[in-house]
């Protein structure tokens, strides 16, 4: 070996310990600024994959869906249902706008009340099963109350039907819903936004499993329900039934664009609560769905409760330019995602036939509305709950008095088969907070 090997071997070796590295230096991957680049691409990814399905399924996976106009099924072929507690002045209002055609009407309570044009059935005290609460009632109920109809209809003791004169041939029937003011315009808001964001359930038909249900306005073929059941632990027992029902049978949904009128919460604090029990029965309830659909639900969990956290994502990207490749890239795309939520909300109003004129403010009270319906959402997956709530509901009367558009005895008098407020769906609202 010569000495210009020697030194020529020193040389590079001095120049591979001192000379550039090809490696990422330890200090920078584990600053500050990394680290907090790598967390919000993580958070923008979740919120994006929530996002983008959504967006997949209201402008593609709905295509197709159309408003059934024909009748497969009269309202003779329908037994009702309510479910209460012992609300009796709310349940009387949701019975009296019932069209004349359904003429099997019951109420299952968990206390006797009387409700004029209503068979009322009592939970006995005594009953047990793997149920609880309002799935203990509606699990009574099936294995007690006769039922010689083709269809179940089940509906909350808010639920005031609109456009019912038949059901189309399917297993499960969900109708849509459309929140009336009860005198909360915060809550109102927040149920105007939340209608916009359930434009995706014209996309459902698509699904093997629906994504959820509301069950204050569905029904179902009375021989799957019969063997389905609804003896299982639960604190949302619609989706948990749908679920188990799509899991069984080949199963055909079908969305009915009705508009049920029941009821927004009259207070912040119950919208609080009934958001936590939502999320919470989610979260519960998640295991029945089939393994490729959990990420996409953990997806959509998660955008709904830090929802509110979406403009702090687009600050920071304006805030920490450079901090990490792509930082220019995150800020569109963070940008987009805010935006999305306007839609949200501009499709609420447009699900509630609001006036064009009323459309700038309520899209400027939309981080209003994004803050509130998150924050029980939030608390539902930070501490969930086991145990049931009731929703606080208000009588008649109340609605009347505070809606602009409805004079003392129109829920009475209401006929089913019509709309509530406007005789036309074309015809818009001029109310801002109210209908």
């Amino acid at each position: 070996m010569t000495t210009e090997t020697v030194n020529g071997a020193k040389t590079v070796c001095r120049m591979f310990i001192s000379g550039p590295s090809l490696l990422p230096d330890v200090t920078q991957v584990f600053s500050p600024q990394f680290v907090v680049a790598v967390l919000l691409w993580a958070a923008l990814a979740v919120y994006g994959v929530s996002t983008l399905w959504w967006l997949i399924e209201t402008a593609f996976l709905s295509y197709g869906w159309r408003p059934s106009s024909e009748n497969a099924w009269g309202l003779d072929d329908v037994q009702v249902r309510i479910l209460t507690i012992d609300a009796a002045p709310v349940v009387q209002g949701t019975v009296d706008a019932l069209p004349d055609g359904i003429t099997d009407v019951r109420v299952v309570a968990e206390r006797d009340i009387d409700v004029e044009g209503a068979t009322v059935h009592v939970v006995p005290e005594a009953f047990e099963c793997e149920a609880t609460n309002k799935g203990r009632a509606v699990e009574w109920a099936r294995r007690n109350v006769d039922c010689g109809k083709e269809y179940v209809l089940y509906l909350d003791e808010d639920t005031i039907v609109t456009d019912l004169t038949g059901l189309p041939d399917a297993d499960f029937v969900q109708f849509t819903e459309k929140p009336i003011y009860t005198g909360s315009r915060l809550t109102y808001l927040c149920e105007v936004f939340r209608t916009g964001y359930q434009f995706e359930q014209l996309s459902f038909h698509r699904l093997r499993y629906p994504l959820y249900a509301w069950g204050g306005g569905f029904a179902i073929r009375r021989e799957i329900e019969a063997e389905l059941g609804w003896n299982v632990a639960t604190i949302t027992e619609d989706t948990n039934l749908i679920w188990r029902a799509a899991e069984a049978y080949d199963l055909e949904y079908q969305l009915v664009n009705s508009r049920f009128r029941n009821q927004a919460p009259p207070s912040t604090k119950s919208m609080l609560k009934q958001r936590r029990r939502w999320m919470s029965g989610t979260i519960g309830d998640d295991h029945l769905l089939p393994v490729w659909y959990r990420p996409l639900y953990l997806t959509r969990v998660v955008a709904w409760a830090f929802s509110p956290f979406v403009p702090l994502l687009v600050v920071a990207s304006y805030l920490l330019p450079g901090t990490a490749p792509g930082m220019e890239l995150y800020g569109i795309l963070s940008t987009g995602l805010l935006v999305v939520l306007f839609v949200y909300m501009f499709l609420g109003t447009v699900a509630y036939r609001k006036h064009p004129v009323l459309w700038p403010l309520l899209l400027l009270l939309t981080p209003v509305a994004v803050v509130l319906h998150a924050a029980g959402a939030m608390w539902g997956v930070l501490k969930p709950i086991e145990e049931f709530e009731v929703t606080e509901k208000v009588p008649p009367a109340v609605i009347e008095n505070v809606n602009a558009s409805l004079d003392v005895g129109d829920l009475s008098e209401h006929d089913g088969t019509e709309r509530l407020v406007r005789e036309s769906s074309d015809a818009y609202d001029s109310h801002l907070f109210d209908d």
